[in-house]
């Protein structure tokens, strides 16, 4: 795979045929209340689907209803075994540096300031929090499972705010691109998976090799089904590592809605840590995943507790080195990782499945301005721009 700007430029006028189609369909029918409605009935793979439904989105929903014929099931399995061994920390690297790294596009941060009220912080992450515990289910793929349900509202979710953005005259197309691009898809997809494993990395996690691979496999496998081009998706770790670094190079920087963002992923958590006293931990965390000039970009606070949040990898080097000398050890902490898990995120669901409806408005004052093995320590690609 070989990047270049004009490869990057070429991404960013791309969106999803499929799912724009069928979007563009259900609204010039007037279908889309229609098709909210009855889809709030259809949570899990293989359920029948219901009288009424719309034939142009029942058609989506028979395309899109399966992972790709490509999969590599063991893969699968390996990353699924790896979410287990890392669900706290991999949790922990979604919240503090994934998502206020979306924070760091301008553009981005827009959108989501757009697609999310911006009164709702809690619903951004339940969903981002749920699809990815969906995601790492051994039943993710089959009958009953959550995720392809899920994979396919989203999916639907990123056409409609290209079609309200695009036919409403207020996205900058020429100057932007089109909203939720295939560049912007593919840097999600970073996010999510190469910068989650940086973060494992900077927190001290022992990874093996084969458990990052897996890891990041997984998430191609759901770039797929959001409708990621896999012609232009990085295949491997160190194609990851490029696509990344050029992504942020060409557009990090401060803007007023990342920081209003961040501002209230802060608080959100804040609420979820039990008491007051460890509250600053939350800012602590996401400046030391994130590093000082991002943290300053998003207005993330300083705190006392930035000096003591650097000691949290020799902590777990601690909690490691009885994990792999202890199997009641190693169970009793991957059980608290999974209720720690559990936890949060029914802090944040409040016990409710997140339906991912295709809003039918944006808000008015919209504006864009131009037990894998721990034998083999994984070790991140070295940058390959500005060295």
């Amino acid at each position: 795979m070989s990047l270049t700007e004009a490869s990057m430029d070429a991404l960013r006028r791309t969106g999803d045929e499929l799912a724009d189609a069928t979007v563009a369909t259900l609204f010039e029918r007037g279908e889309v209340g229609k098709f909210n409605t009855l889809m709030r009935y259809v949570s899990v793979a293989g359920a029948p689907l219901p009288d009424g439904l719309p034939e142009v989105a029942r058609e989506y929903l028979h395309v899109t209803s399966a992972a790709p014929s490509w999969v590599d099931w063991e893969e699968m399995e390996k990353a699924r075994l790896f979410f287990i061994d890392n669900d706290v920390h991999i949790t922990t690297a979604l919240s503090f540096a994934s998502m206020p790294a979306c924070y760091l596009v301008p553009h981005v941060a827009k959108l989501l300031a757009t697609t999310h009220g911006l009164a709702y912080p809690s619903k951004r992450m339940a969903e981002t929090g749920q699809f990815t515990v969906h995601l790492m289910r051994p039943d993710a793929f089959e009958a009953g499972g959550r995720f392809v349900p899920a994979a396919q509202k989203v999916r639907l979710l990123h056409a409609s705010i290209r079609h309200h953005l695009t036919r409403e005259d207020r996205w900058d197309t020429a100057a932007l691109g089109v909203p939720i691009c295939q560049e912007d898809m593919i840097g999600g997809q970073m996010f999510f998976s190469m910068l989650v494993l940086d973060s494992l990395h900077r927190l001290g996690v022992h990874m093996s090799t084969e458990g990052a691979e897996a890891y990041y496999y997984a998430w191609k496998v759901v770039g797929a089904m959001l409708g990621v081009d896999q012609d232009s998706v990085p295949q491997d770790l160190a194609e990851a590592r490029e696509f990344l670094d050029r992504y942020m190079i060409r557009y990090m920087g401060p803007s007023a809605e990342g920081a209003v963002l961040t501002r209230q992923l802060i608080d959100l958590y804040e609420e979820v840590v039990p008491g007051t006293f460890f509250d600053p931990i939350v800012s602590a965390l996401i400046r030391f995943l994130v590093g000082e000039t991002s943290a300053d970009w998003l207005e993330v606070p300083r705190t006392a507790w930035d000096t003591v949040v650097k000691a949290v990898p020799h902590l777990l080097g601690v909690l490691e080195t009885i994990e792999d000398h202890s199997p009641l050890g190693a169970w009793a902490l991957d059980r608290i990782g999974h209720l720690t898990t559990v936890f949060e995120l029914s802090s944040l669901t409040r016990g409710r499945v997140m339906h991912y409806a295709i809003p039918e408005h944006l808000k008015a004052d919209f504006g864009v301005a131009s037990t894998v093995p721990r034998t083999r320590r994984w070790t991140p690609p070295a940058p390959v721009l500005g060295s």
